[in-house]
């Protein structure tokens, strides 16, 4: 008998061991994206989830304690992760953010997580963006006060509130570096912008000068950079709306020398429209340095006189552009 209540313990306490040392994590889905779900830290997958036709899955993995990004298509949510955790999460993928939802043990962070997410599509960042100096300063300590106190009043993990206090002032430091950027941008605004000289796909060489008598609409861009490629398609269609009007649409590159037979592959394969430019030392180019530019992609409008009319643009796939190109080209 004692051999019996002895091993009946030991496995008690290993399953116990075994639970403690990873954490569980099931979900019912509807309207799927995709048949697999990463777990990311920031770039780094560190787990691949597969779900079942019905949109089921369960899996059971150790982890590092720590904030993660759970992607499922092009659509994510942060997630705070934890050994003994066992999450139970529900979702129509179709509204992803309004209805991820979690139970069970770790779902009090995951849920704050998710309603945060939905609270940050609110708040007024175009307004905020839009006020003076002091104004913005004042409204982002506002915020950070705000965010704080949501935070430690809501009885959660502490390993999870120190993170995401990091969280929310990377946040607001990432705002207040974009704030100074577009000050920055504001002040190129009506002045006459710096010429270039560039390599075209097409043959020869292209510069800004050669096409004054044309309103100038660039997209700075490189073929490694996501989010420069998810505006080909409307851009594309927008150079198609335009074609024969008193517009040049051009695209400078600044992929680097390594990546100059790729980019040529690139634009050849992809059928690339307007003038397609090479920058002739990528990030180091002087028009690349003179407008600034840090981050792709960034789309600059010039006159047809050489000045800059916005030199932080609207992007083609804005309906907005359209509208206001149409406007200029009256």
């Amino acid at each position: 008998m004692k051999k019996i209540v002895s091993s009946l313990l030991f496995v008690l306490m290993a399953t116990f061991s075994f639970a403690q040392e990873t954490m569980t994590f099931e979900a019912k889905i509807i309207n799927k994206n995709g048949d697999i779900l990463f777990i990311k830290d920031n770039r780094i997958i560190i787990k691949e989830i597969k779900v079942d036709e019905k949109g089921n899955f369960k899996a059971t993995f150790p982890v590092k304690e720590g904030m993660y990004q759970l992607f499922d298509g092009a659509e994510y949510a942060q997630l705070f992760l934890k050994n003994g955790y066992n999450l139970k999460m529900t979702m129509d993928a179709s509204m992803f953010d309004e209805t991820i939802k979690f139970e069970g043990k770790g779902s009090k962070e995951n849920n704050f997580l998710a309603q945060s997410a939905m609270e940050e599509e609110k708040y007024p960042y175009q307004e905020v963006l839009t006020m003076d100096s002091e104004g913005f300063k004042k409204a982002l300590d506002e915020k950070k006060t705000n965010d704080f106190k949501k935070l430690e009043s809501a009885g959660l993990d502490a390993k999870f509130v120190e993170l995401q206090k990091k969280n929310i002032e990377m946040n607001l430091m990432g705002l207040s570096q974009y704030y100074t950027q577009i000050s920055a941008n504001k002040k190129l605004n009506n002045t006459q912008s710096p010429n270039f000289d560039y390599e075209n796909h097409a043959g020869g060489k292209t510069s800004l000068e050669s096409l004054k008598g044309k309103y100038v609409y660039i997209d700075v861009w490189a073929t490694w950079c996501g989010p420069c490629r998810a505006e080909i398609p409307s851009l594309k269609a927008l150079e198609e709306s335009m074609h024969g009007k008193n517009i040049e649409f051009v695209s400078i590159s600044v992929d680097v020398q390594k990546d100059y037979e790729k980019w040529k592959s690139f634009v050849t394969e992809k059928s690339l429209g307007g003038k397609q430019l090479y920058a002739d030392n990528n990030w180091n180019s002087d028009f690349i340095k003179a407008f600034g530019i840090n981050s792709i992609p960034r789309f600059i409008l010039i006159d047809p006189t050489g000045k800059v009319i916005d030199a932080d643009a609207l992007r083609p796939s804005s309906p907005k552009l359209k509208e206001q190109l149409e406007g200029f080209l009256k």
